[in-house]
């Protein structure tokens, strides 16, 4: 009598992507030993899929994982009735993920096993043996955070520099050994003219001018998958991210706290002083017209909103001696292209009269009513 045929899958996985470019790397070996294991239960009806199921340089904390989500769509369409993985700690290190990938499992008439771990899902035993490793896995990889974490607080509070994309006005110190930042003096100039304009202008919006005007722009940054990203004006969210930025002042930032760094400072600390005042007290600062004369000509104001809940912004044109008013999204004012609305003020009426609109910073079709101008 033939055994019923069972239809095995591979799965694979390593945390980091080092190695992954060597001719026989760790995903290699995994799948040579599991590949052994399944030749092995060959009398029991075990066949290899010729699918590999890899996932390589991806962390075991989530199941938003490429390869098996191909793996479970495969078991739902009844393609595979065995898993195999080298341990268990390979296919998932969170104990919530385990549970929900038995159930899965189980709906699909599908189970695996470890090649080095005598473990098997279809008894009592074996799901109770499976949970307490997984508690230890899971237990092992938040306790691992947990040293990450503090490794890098340690780090900070010495001043060093824990890595990712340099700010403007910095380089990577050409001895990887220094976990430390030298001044790019070209760069540097920027920043200093970013904070000198500040502090003579204090205003934001004339300071994203002033750079337009003297042709600065922000670091371009080539990555390895061939995006290109900077190289253009700065905007006004860049340049209050540059100001408020302890670095230049050779400090470095975790979290709340600042730290004295081991890099040269950009900016003097009088400068810093001057422009951290003069951005807290803009800040505090109202907005827009007087009381009075919000409630005479934008009655409406900070009471109407679009679609997307972006408040709508008092807005006006004129004609001859005519005016006429309108609220429109902040979106259509900063050139998001976008459906807006529009809110119509009609001479006399208790209320606006709401429209929408297609069109983009400098290009907008609407109706409108005429208000005497005043």
């Amino acid at each position: 009598m033939s055994k019923t045929t069972i239809r095995c899958a591979i799965y694979t996985r390593k945390s980091s992507d080092e190695g992954l470019d060597q001719a026989f790397n760790s995903l290699d070996a995994q799948h040579e030993a599991c590949a052994s294991y399944i030749a092995s239960q060959r009398h029991e009806g075990w066949k290899l899929s010729k699918t590999r199921y890899d996932d390589g340089g991806i962390s075991g904390g989530t199941l938003d994982r490429p390869a098996v989500q191909r793996l479970l769509e495969d078991i739902d369409a009844g393609r595979i009735q065995m898993v195999v993985v080298y341990k268990i700690d390979r296919l998932t290190r969170s104990l919530t993920d385990f549970a929900r990938l038995v159930e899965r499992l189980d709906a699909a008439n599908c189970s695996f096993v470890s090649v080095t771990q005598a473990f098997n899902t279809s008894t009592s035993m074996g799901r109770l043996t499976l949970n307490v490793l997984l508690s230890f896995a899971q237990f092992e990889r938040e306790v691992t955070a947990e040293r990450i974490r503090d490794k890098i607080t340690a780090s900070k509070k010495k001043g060093l520099w824990m890595g990712g994309v340099c700010p403007l006005g910095y380089d990577k110190h050409p001895d990887t050994q220094e976990r430390t930042l030298v001044v790019n003096e070209g760069e540097a100039q920027t920043v200093r003219k970013l904070f000198e304009a500040y502090d003579t202008l204090g205003c934001l919006k004339a300071v994203e001018l002033e750079t337009r005007h003297l042709g600065l722009v922000s670091r371009k940054q080539e990555y390895s998958t061939g995006r290109v990203a900077g190289g253009k004006p700065f905007s006004r969210g860049q340049v209050y991210y540059i100001l408020r930025n302890p670095l230049y002042l050779g400090q470095i930032r975790h979290k709340d706290k600042t730290y004295p760094g081991r890099h040269q400072a950009i900016i003097s600390e009088d400068l810093w002083e001057r422009v951290q005042q003069k951005l807290t007290l803009a800040s505090q600062r109202k907005r827009g017209k007087t009381e009075n004369q919000q409630a005479s000509q934008s009655v409406l104001s900070g009471k109407l909103f679009d679609e997307t809940g972006a408040r709508l912004t008092p807005s006006y044109t004129a004609k001859g001696q005519r005016r006429h008013r309108y609220y429109v999204s902040n979106r259509l004012m900063t050139g998001v292209k976008d459906f807006f609305r529009l809110a119509v003020v009609r001479p006399g009426a208790g209320k606006a009269d709401c429209r929408y609109g297609r069109g983009s910073s400098g290009n907008a079709c609407f109706a409108h009513d005429a208000v005497q101008r005043s």
